[in-house]
This record gives C-alpha cells, sequence and structure tokens, in this order.
C-alpha cells in the first residue's frame, strides 16, 4: 500500500468529510507502513485523524478529511 492508494481508500469511504474505514492487514509490517502513512497525510495536512484502532487483522480508521484550495 502506498500514500496515494491510502488516500484515495480515505476519500471514497468518506461521507461529506467524515471518513470511517476497515482496512485489513496480514502483518505486523502492514501495520507499521498504514500507521507510518497515516502520519506522513497528517503532516500534508490532508487529513486529521480521531482514532486509529489496531485489531487482530484489521486497522479500523475514524477521522477527518481536510480540504484546503491551493
Amino acid at each position: 500500500m502506498n500514500k496515494d492508494r491510502l488516500l484515495k481508500n480515505l476519500q471514497t469511504a468518506s461521507r461529506g468529510n467524515l471518513f470511517s474505514i476497515e482496512i485489513p492487514k496480514s502483518t505486523k509490517e502492514d501495520e507499521n507502513t498504514i500507521e507510518e502513512l497515516l502520519k506522513e497525510l497528517e503532516r500534508e495536512g490532508k487529513i486529521k485523524l480521531r482514532e486509529c484502532v489496531q485489531r487482530e487483522y484489521s486497522v479500523f480508521l475514524h477521522g477527518i478529511m481536510k480540504y484546503s484550495s491551493e
């Protein structure tokens, strides 16, 4: 998974500017990759993450999509 694919998944799961999505993971490395990508998207100001819950086979994400005019 890369940053662009994650952002596209979040955009398709959003209702208005809120999103809730559960992303399946297969290894601990997948979990770490998802966390790093989320931190990068937050630093860029594209999302605001409210909740990130690590489950046994997935990662549940809840947050806000930020729209900015550049």
